[in-house]
């Protein structure tokens, strides 16, 4: 038997695997830890290395020796990398004209480039993940931003082939994560969905169209400075400005304090994702004064209001970026550690309509480990590549450029009282076809296909009145106030056909067909006798 092909979501802030096993199920793979989201981040305590979990523990103590928050220098010159994102760990320096660090083992000083970083920590991957199954591991499907470019792909690929691990795909993150949730949760019918993943140090979105099954990216957005680090930052100010106030002294000006602060707001943010109150205990915070408080989940949502609103104005510019409006999406579909918050996903309801689906972990719906997506959705496209042999693998993987195209108006019927049914959705990459049936058909029919466009419509409908009595008896003031109703409409474009049958008995299946070259035809056929129209353009 084969070694399996594995999964790899590599971030910032942590890195997930993933493998279909023998039963055919996605299996995410916790390290020997028992982590199944592991920080991606390394430290060094003499000669001895550490990694995930238990290098994240020695910020605190050993910040200078612990690399973090540096999957996005690969491929990158010295100079096109912000240091600023590793603040808190081993200082970004230029080694050989790339981002490296300088780290001490034992009496000796090693400088380590971002490639020997990035090696380093697929290999304690690949370790974990051979660990888990069991046998030897040498090929990996890898999800990357949708913004990285070909030269940090390559880099990226040569420091994993360094540890003997062969990168035979890279595939998207949004297109990882949304694969992943359809695999378990299918969307009924066509739709246009936001993946909004929101990590530690940056957030990206994509607006993503499925169409028959085919994902299009639509638009896309990048924040590199907004992420779950600005929430730990409020509770931080938060914290510190209490404890001054208690105590008389600043604990910011340390920076061995400001480390127990950001460890234990990291711990409170994940907490009150769960719970309603939060406790943490700090001893000797700074000047010899321990520090000990609690804090609700409302006061920590007003806390850092300012930072989720950001979160939704992003969802929002991305929703834009596509020339959409939020009424065109039916789904947002949340990725990454931030989507465990739930003042996130409450957010986003208030400003989606109620036929948007918020997927985030509190959606029956939707998964309860977000931020595990990614490599789930690697991991199945993993699977399908584990179906090719050798030569078949290296054939499919030779980059070749489609440009496929794609419908720009909807295509649909009209009904009898003149109003549109969009069949074919606007973005439906071709060739496509699709059935549907009408089953209460019956009669001499003339079968009308249009193009629609579509608008969004908003009216303003008043409060209602008040009897004279309802006044008496209500205050002096009302917060009544008049509601603005906002409906997607579809108005008729173009006609591109009319098809007439006779005698339908009982029931007609319409067919739409769009070859490669765009031509349409249009099939109408009588379910019980069998007898057939056809049109094309």
């Amino acid at each position: 038997m084969s070694s399996p092909i594995i999964g790899i979501s590599f971030g910032n802030t942590s890195s997930s695997i993933a493998y279909i096993n023998p039963k055919n199920d996605v299996d995410v793979i916790a390290n020997p830890d028992g982590e199944r989201a592991i920080p991606s981040v390394l430290s060094y305590v003499g000669e001895d290395e550490y990694h995930g979990g238990q290098a994240l523990q020695q910020l605190v103590r050993n910040p200078k020796n612990t690399i973090i928050n540096f999957r996005d220098f690969i491929g990158l010159p010295f100079d096109q990398c912000d240091g600023s994102k590793c603040a808190a760990g081993a200082p970004v320096v230029d080694v050989d004209g790339k981002a490296g660090f300088v780290i001490a083992r034992g009496e000796k000083e090693e400088r380590l480039t971002v490639d020997e970083v990035v090696s380093r920590h697929l290999n304690k991957l690949k370790l974990a993940a051979e660990d888990y199954i069991g046998s030897t591991v040498s090929k990996a499907v890898v999800t990357v931003p949708t913004n990285f470019t070909e030269e940090q792909k390559a880099a990226l690929k040569a420091c994993a082939s360094k540890v003997g691990l062969q990168v035979l795909q890279f595939i998207n993150e949004p297109s990882a994560a949304l694969l992943a949730h359809v695999e378990k949760y299918p969307f009924k019918e066509d739709a246009n969905v936001v993946v909004a993943d929101f990590g530690g140090v940056r957030s990206d979105a994509a607006v993503i169209a499925i169409r028959n099954g085919i994902f299009t990216i639509l638009a896309t957005a990048h924040d590199f400075n907004l992420g779950g680090d600005n929430l730990d930052t409020e509770l931080i100010e938060y914290f510190a400005n209490d404890f001054q106030k208690t105590n008389q002294c600043n604990p910011r000006k340390n920076a061995r304090s400001l480390a127990k602060l950001r460890a234990n707001a990291i711990l409170t943010k994940k907490t009150l994702s769960n719970a309603t109150t939060a406790t943490i205990s700090i001893d000797s915070l700074a000047d010899g004064f321990d520090y000990h408080t609690s804090i609700n989940r409302m006061r920590y949502e007003l806390t850092a209001n300012k930072v989720f609103s950001q979160f939704v104005s992003f969802i929002d510019g991305v929703i834009s970026k596509a020339e959409l409006d939020p009424l065109d999406i039916q789904a947002v579909l949340l990725t990454g550690g931030v989507s465990f918050t739930p003042k996130l996903a409450s957010n986003l309801e208030f400003m989606f309509p109620e036929s948007v689906e918020i997927l985030g972990p509190q959606n029956e719906k939707a998964s309860n480990y977000p931020n595990e997506l990614n490599s789930s959705g690697a991991a199945l496209q993993a699977g399908l590549l584990a179906n090719y042999d050798k030569d078949e693998l290296a054939e499919a993987l030779q980059p070749i450029v489609l440009n496929t195209p794609h419908l720009p108006k909807a295509i649909g019927l009209v009904g009898a009282h003149g109003e549109f049914h969009p069949v074919l959705l606007p973005e439906t990459s071709y060739p496509v076809q699709k059935k549907i049936t009408l089953k209460n058909a019956k009669g001499d029919l003339l079968i009308g296909v249009y193009e629609g466009e579509h608008h969004i419509s908003e009216k303003t409908v008043e409060p209602e009145a008040k009897d004279e009595q309802d006044e008496e008896d209500s205050e002096e003031w009302s917060d009544d106030e008049p509601e603005v109703i906002r409906e997607k409409l579809y108005t008729l474009s173009t006609k591109l056909m009319e098809l007439g049958i006779k005698d339908v008995k009982n029931g007609l299946e319409i067919v739409f067909n769009v070859n490669k070259d765009g031509v349409l035809r249009v099939t109408a056929r009588d379910l019980k006798s069998a007898a057939v129209v056809k049109g094309e353009l």
